[in-house]
């Protein structure tokens, strides 16, 4: 009798045994699969501003599983650099076609930015009416424009135009971070539909600009 249950121990863990060595060999045939079909692709290093420039520096060749890879993403640094970042990445984020935008050269910068129906306008400004050269790229501003005094009586200034967006600061056409050496500016390039144009320009000409800096949070068409 005890040699039986002996036996039928015995037997029973030798079937526990064999089912946790397939287990286990189930999950490491798995992973190695997984491993063995790993891919390169490119993914930026930290977070980039949308129309940022991307350079070798800021970009990374990390390993994905193939299975699910992206049909877009991006498999070559040389396909990226130079490129413009269409909009907003975060740190270790993969790039995909989509997310790449313009060229190398930098003259085609902000007519790549001027949206469909607007057209991009340059005014004059000096540090007070530049928000003390605080503005920076893609802010939203008001527009003021005040006549010249031509000693004919009170001088009133108006609101000429509201939430206009922000192309370039001086040649600036990205924000600037904490790398970006400081430059006063004495003009600002706005982005302004092109029914206004002709109104921005005169009023540069016929008395003083001066904008008036929005919040980012305020969404269009809020006072």
């Amino acid at each position: 009798m005890r040699s039986k249950l002996i036996m039928a121990a015995a037997l029973v863990m030798g079937l526990c045994t064999t089912f946790l060595f397939f287990n286990y060999m189930k999950k490491f045939d798995t992973a190695a699969a997984v491993q063995a079909s790993m891919v390169e692709v490119v993914a930026v290093k930290a977070a980039v501003k949308k129309n940022q420039v991307l350079d070798a520096s800021q970009l990374e060749l990390v390993q994905v599983p193939e299975l699910g890879l992206h049909p877009q993403a991006v498999r070559m640094l040389a396909e990226a650099e130079g490129k413009l970042a269409g909009g907003e990445l975060a740190a270790g984020e993969v790039l995909l076609a989509h997310h790449l935008t313009g060229g190398r050269v930098e003259s085609l910068f902000v007519s790549r930015k001027v949206q469909e129906g607007f057209r991009g306008v340059s005014v004059g400004v000096n540090f007070v009416q530049s928000v003390s050269n605080l503005i920076e790229p893609e802010d939203m501003v008001d527009v003021v424009f005040t006549p010249a005094d031509k000693g004919t009586g009170p001088v009133a200034s108006i609101t000429l135009l509201e939430n206009v967006r922000v192309l370039a600061v001086g040649r600036r056409m990205v924000e600037a971070d904490k790398d970006t050496p400081y430059a006063e500016y004495s003009a600002v390039t706005l982005e302004v539909k092109a029914a206004d144009t002709v109104k921005l320009v005169q009023a540069d000409e016929l008395g003083t600009v001066s904008l008036v800096l929005r919040g980012r949070a305020v969404q269009a068409g809020s006072p």
